[in-house]
């Protein structure tokens, strides 16, 4: 009966031997000045107990796991949570080295705390219930102190997966390392360093958006109607924000990081699409403009209400509930953005520059590449797809800088727009100057159709004061001597402003001019100016007040839906009629009155009337009658209305009877127009 007993002794014996090997240290021996890596087998156990920091702990049930790959890696896939691992550890102690210990450790996924001998050391974030974790993962060391023999345990929480994450996540991905402080901060120097040369590209890169955005934004300030600018400048801005966001080593937690970074690609998007309008020359296309700013509303409030989800802590109940909205929504902005792919078709065809089409094929081609890697990530922990991580991958490196298809495409891309843009601003500077010099012709054009000196009228006193809105006004008006003594004065303005109204002016004063030779009486003038503006003004009309004046002060007039004018302190009433250049055929009637010694005319456009403060309120009628009773020359008046607040062309004509024997007098004011050749 004694042949079981080596079966049941063999146990006894064998279980505290296996316990021993699993808790044998890591002897780390020759430290010195130098750092030593704690790789081998750790000891690793999901779940979480604070009691597991404790350095007497038994842990020889709990798993062996390699420090050097992710959990995610080793048979635990998609697990979210907390875990721990503890790795016994001696450290030789060296002759003649410090006794202080210290710790660096890599990047974990995604918080964790650092226990040596049962005491916390330090922490990197906080698990549930007040989750605090950072998109950019750093090293970070630690102090030890000066105990050479226990165990090192480090809890770690991985927080729930996004959409777009493979599963493959979770703890360490390097093993950390020890030795002396002055070691261990050398060794993060050099880590330092090391990130710094292999991002150079990507920081001058990002140094040359923050460039192009400040430039653009200040030609953007001095001219706010350049709307290519405007695009540009947050095209270029979006990437430097999302670099400050994850890129930066800016200890930015993953909720404010994540939660902002989606509506800043979304601007960079839409900031694209409105440039892809422009370049592209399909500004011009109602049904691009809608659906551009359609799905530009779509973009943000997708993206937005995807980063506010990172707002909320997923590791509760709803933790479905939020992957599921993250998936919805991010498959939403994914399509939207790859907007490009159906603007790029509506080109062909356009006589386009070789700059155009190269934004528009490197814009194909991001979009593209963008719109797959995003696609491709969707749910990659169960179809275990890896095109996105070939997307992602260097395709080769220059001095440690890896670059990827995706980095070689939006860095063209760039190029070739601030190229295209350039070329565009070329362009519209060449538009500007043209516009310019038509603008110059026309006030000289101006210059030589307002009356330089009024003539004089026998009898009479004239002032006159005109003063345009713009550059160039719309409203005109001549004094016209005649051999038998008469005088023949129009007022009048032309709907609109600017170059098209100084065009029509300078059509009408000619055609005016014209008819003075051969016509005295104004309705003739008004019938015959009528038909020779009718289909010219396009789809514009003017106004027009014509008067005959004779020595004796008899005055004959007919309006063209003209403001009548004041004799003293009334308003005439003058017959209604349609305004010049709508209908061929008007019949226009004429009025007579007698201008007696000291009686006075005021003839004015509508400018005056629709003068308009900074509260909205009109100058109106009864503001003009107060002013009308003043008897203000035309200076006067026309000052009375600009400070009030011009907003039309203003002018203004007064004639006064003289008394038999006064002298006659008349006054002009007009501003200095300058000569196109000045």
């Amino acid at each position: 009966m004694l042949w079981f007993l080596p079966i049941m002794v063999l146990p006894l014996l064998s279980a505290p031997a296996s316990a021993q090997r699993a808790r044998a240290p890591l002897v780390v021996s020759g430290l010195g000045n130098a750092t030593a890596k704690l790789d081998g087998t750790w000891q690793f156990h999901l779940g979480d107990d604070t009691a597991w920091a404790a350095p007497g702990l038994d842990d020889s049930a709990w798993e062996g796991i390699a420090a050097d790959k992710s959990w995610g890696r080793q048979g635990h896939a998609g697990y979210t949570g907390y875990a721990w691992y503890r790795r016994h550890i001696e450290f030789a102690p060296v002759a003649g080295a410090k006794p202080e210990l210290a710790l660096f450790m890599p990047q974990i996924d995604d918080a964790y705390e650092v226990y040596w001998n049962g005491a916390r050391v330090g922490s990197v974030g906080n698990g549930p219930p007040n989750p605090v974790w950072y998109f950019f993962k750093m090293p970070h060391t630690f102090g030890l102190g000066t105990e050479r023999q226990g165990v090192l345990a480090v809890r770690v929480w991985k927080a729930p997966y996004n959409s777009f994450d493979n599963g493959q996540l979770g703890g360490f991905v390097s093993a950390p390392m020890a030795g002396s402080p002055e070691a261990v901060g050398g060794l993060y120097a050099a880590y330092s360093y090391n990130w710094l040369r292999n991002h150079q590209y990507t920081f001058g890169l990002n140094f040359l958006y923050a460039l192009i955005a400040l430039l653009g934004f200040l030609a953007w300030m001095r001219d706010r109607g350049q709307k290519v600018i405007l695009w540009v400048t947050l095209f270029a801005a979006s990437p430097v924000l999302g670099f400050v966001l994850v890129g930066l080593r800016v200890p930015f937690s993953n909720n404010f990081a994540l939660g902002m970074l989606q509506p800043v690609f979304s601007l960079q998007d839409i900031s694209l699409w409105f440039l892809l309008l422009y370049l592209l020359k399909l500004e011009g296309n109602p049904r691009l403009w809608r659906w551009t700013r359609i799905l530009a509303v779509i973009s943000i409030v997708a993206t937005t209400l995807d980063g506010s989800l990172s707002f909320f802590d997923w590791s509760g109940s709803y933790s479905h509930f939020f992957q599921l909205s993250d998936a919805g929504l991010t498959a939403i902005f994914t399509l939207v953005e790859a907007f490009p792919l159906v603007l790029i078709p509506f080109a062909f065809g356009k006589r386009l520059d070789v700059e155009r089409w190269l934004v528009a094929g490197f814009a194909f081609l991001t979009a593209m590449i963008q719109a797959v890697r995003i696609a491709s990530q969707q749910g990659s922990r169960y179809t275990h797809w890896t095109i996105a991580d070939k997307i992602s991958a260097p395709l080769f490196t220059v001095r440690g800088n890896p670059f990827s298809l995706q980095t070689i495409t939006s860095t063209l891309l760039i190029v070739s727009i601030v190229y295209a843009v350039y070329r565009y601003s070329v362009e519209q500077g060449q538009r500007q100057g043209a516009l310019e010099q038509e603008f110059k012709s026309a006030q000289e054009l101006q210059r030589v159709l307002i009356p330089e000196t009024l003539p004089s009228l026998p009898g009479f006193s004239v002032t006159s004061a005109y003063i345009p809105a713009q550059e160039v006004g719309g409203d005109f008006f001549q004094v016209i001597e005649r051999p038998d003594g008469s005088a023949l004065i129009v007022i009048g303005d032309v709907s609109g402003k600017g170059l098209k109204a100084a065009m029509a002016v300078a059509l009408i004063v000619g055609a005016v001019r014209t008819l003075a030779e051969s016509f005295d009486a104004p309705a003739a003038i008004l019938a015959r100016l009528n038909r020779r503006l009718n289909g010219r003004l396009q789809h514009g009309f003017a106004t027009c007040l014509v008067l005959r004046l004779s020595p004796e002060g008899e005055c004959v007039m007919a309006t063209a839906a003209h403001p009548p004018p004041f004799l003293n302190e009334f308003e005439l009433s003058l017959p209604g009629a349609l305004p010049l250049g709508l209908v061929p055929d008007v019949a226009f009637e004429e009025v007579t009155i007698q201008l007696n010694v000291g009686d006075r005319l005021m003839l004015y456009t509508d400018g005056l009337l629709e003068a308009r403060n900074a509260l909205g309120d009109l100058y109106s009628f009864d503001r003009l009658q107060q002013l009308v009773a003043t008897q203000p020359d035309a200076q006067q008046a026309g000052e009375a209305a600009v400070a009030f607040g011009q907003e039309d062309d203003i002018t203004v004509l007064t004639i006064a009877r003289l008394a038999i024997g006064a002298e006659s007098t008349t006054s002009l004011v007009a501003p200095r127009l300058v000569p196109a050749s000045a």
